[in-house]
């Protein structure tokens, strides 16, 4: 479960960007990996506290998403809206960002000191105290995620957008504005994510990618641009993982998640919860 409410995070921010632009943006993981490391900077080097550099990490990771809209994926949208030129920005830009974070933080693994001491007994288990707390602030940033999407108005026009831009444009919401703003969120809620995992599991350069993957497999099995369903693919893949490791040692677990997920979309291609397509 603490995994899943992580991966939610994640899931929900490639869900918001595809969602509102039709983008599936493959450099989330890099931006999960920004996260964790500048957590890891802010926290784990200079002592900052945990509760201000995890807001930090998620301002940070915000900003380079902005600056990616605005810079790349907002010209080539005026230009054309071909699925093909904005996979292959998107593809350049997780190569990009991949590795710039080779180069600026090396190969070498990283963590941070658990930020709450301790282990909890519950239900014959054992947890440690700063697992808890991630899960506890996890499910903190959905729920918050969730009432701002429905009840501000920001969050209603990105919904709009996500269903009719052209009838949104009409209502008078600024699509570029709200474009920018659905990367920042999405971007931010990547970032964020990374900052609570590295408390507990070390970062690196090379994490993106597979981070990305996950992701991926989250929105397949939940349905790609919807929200619930990428909280319900969250839980399963977490799910899926924990079990896995249990029982399964190594590399073992993925391919059969993979094949597991194969299969599945073979039989259902939308998701749990995503539309039939045709």
């Amino acid at each position: 479960m603490i995994l899943g409410a992580n991966y939610a995070l994640i899931a929900l921010g490639i869900t918001l960007i595809f969602a509102i632009m039709g983008v599936l943006n493959f450099a989330h993981g890099e931006m999960y990996v920004l996260g964790g490391f500048v957590t890891y900077y802010l926290y784990g080097r200079f002592g900052l506290n945990y509760f201000l550099a995890l807001p930090a990490s998620a301002a940070t990771v915000a900003a380079v998403g902005l600056a990616f809209e605005r810079l790349c994926f907002r010209r080539v949208l005026r230009i054309t809206t071909r699925e093909e030129s904005t996979m292959l920005l998107a593809a350049g830009t997780a190569l990009l960002l991949d590795s710039l974070s080779l180069v600026v933080f090396g190969e070498k693994q990283r963590g941070v000191p658990s930020v709450v001491p301790g282990v909890y007994h519950i239900f014959n288990a054992y947890v440690p105290a700063g697992r808890v707390l991630i899960f506890v602030l996890a499910l903190g940033l959905i729920g918050a995620f969730l009432v701002f999407m429905q009840c501000t108005r920001p969050g209603r026009g990105l919904r709009a957008m996500a269903q009719d831009k052209e009838a949104a444009a009409l209502m008078g919401v600024n699509l570029d504005r709200y474009r920018a703003l659905g990367f920042a969120i999405g971007a931010a809620l990547a970032g964020v994510a990374g900052g609570l995992l590295v408390t507990e599991f070390a970062v690196n350069a090379g994490a993106g990618t597979p981070i990305s993957i996950k992701a991926f497999i989250m929105i397949m099995i939940g349905g790609a641009g919807v929200v619930s369903g990428a909280m319900l693919g969250a839980v399963v893949l977490g799910f899926a993982e924990a079990v896995g490791y249990f029982f399964i040692p190594g590399s073992v677990t993925y391919l059969l998640i993979l094949v597991g997920v194969i299969v599945f979309l073979v039989f259902r291609p939308q998701g749990i919860m995503g539309r039939p397509w045709g």
